[in-house]
């Protein structure tokens, strides 16, 4: 992985080597993409070791997908935050205030995208959810448009666009094109995601510069088939239990 071979020295492996790795990788990202963030937390690394682990059942991978998509969406809505000064009982400091949610839309790629969008609706229960609906062609790995729903006055809204996996970046740009046709602004859309690389970063960067992009992990590259290397497999797959497990290529027990 491209993040995690900056992280862990071959040598060190106290948790201060890996901080400071996190934060060399996290510097790295920018050279994909200006208008990207990874995040640098060991708690997100843990998280994520035990998602990409290929022996983790479905039931431990659903349990640290859940944290983990818990963890981003606190820190994907801390960004949309603004500057405010907090009076304590003891004096005064600055600090942020939460954005208004209801002003917010959270949008996802079905299906694995609904997944994020849950964790972030759970912390802002009033703001407005949107589906968009693309598929990956498995022979072209191009993505097919389906469907798309998005509510009243999405034009004025704040919108976060949820989808864990970044690849080619196909998906996430014909999400991104669905929304600027219903009004959005580039500028006011959030990509929240967890596994990320190089070639899509850069994609996103050529096609939709002005897109705020927060990732958990930036890997190394995709393969010849377009999957992230290393990647994690199938997110959904792995999450919903849809496929692979009793293949055995994920998983131990098949359930």
């Amino acid at each position: 992985a491209f993040w995690l071979k900056r992280a862990l020295p071959s040598v060190a492996t106290s948790a201060e080597s890996l901080r400071h790795g996190l934060r060399s990788a996290t510097m790295a990202v920018k050279e994909f993409n200006q208008n990207a963030e990874m995040l640098s937390s060991l708690a997100v690394t843990m998280l994520l070791s035990q998602i990409r682990a290929k022996t983790t059942t479905q039931k431990d991978y659903v349990t640290a997908a859940d944290r983990l998509m818990n963890l981003l969406a606190e820190e994907g809505l801390a960004r949309l935050a603004t500057p405010t000064t907090v009076v304590t009982p003891c004096g005064t400091c600055q600090g942020l205030q939460a954005p208004v949610s209801s002003a917010l839309c959270a949008v996802d790629i079905i299906r694995s995208g609904g997944i994020l969008l849950e964790a972030v609706r759970k912390i802002c229960p009033d703001l407005k959810t949107a589906k968009v609906l693309i598929q990956r062609d498995e022979q072209t790995a191009e993505p097919k448009f389906f469907y798309s729903k998005f509510p009243d006055g999405v034009s004025n809204m704040k919108v976060i666009l949820c989808d864990p996996m970044l690849g080619t970046g196909g998906s996430a740009i014909m999400a991104i094109d669905c929304l600027k046709e219903a009004g959005v602004a580039e500028e006011s859309i959030f990509f929240l995601n967890v596994l990320s690389c190089p070639e899509g970063l850069r994609a996103l960067a050529a096609k939709a510069p002005k897109v705020r992009v927060l990732t958990a992990a930036c890997d190394e590259k995709l393969d010849a088939q377009k999957f992230i290397v290393p990647g994690l497999g199938d997110f959904g797959d792995r999450y919903y239990g849809t496929s692979g497990y009793a293949e055995g290529h994920w998983g131990t027990d098949g359930k």
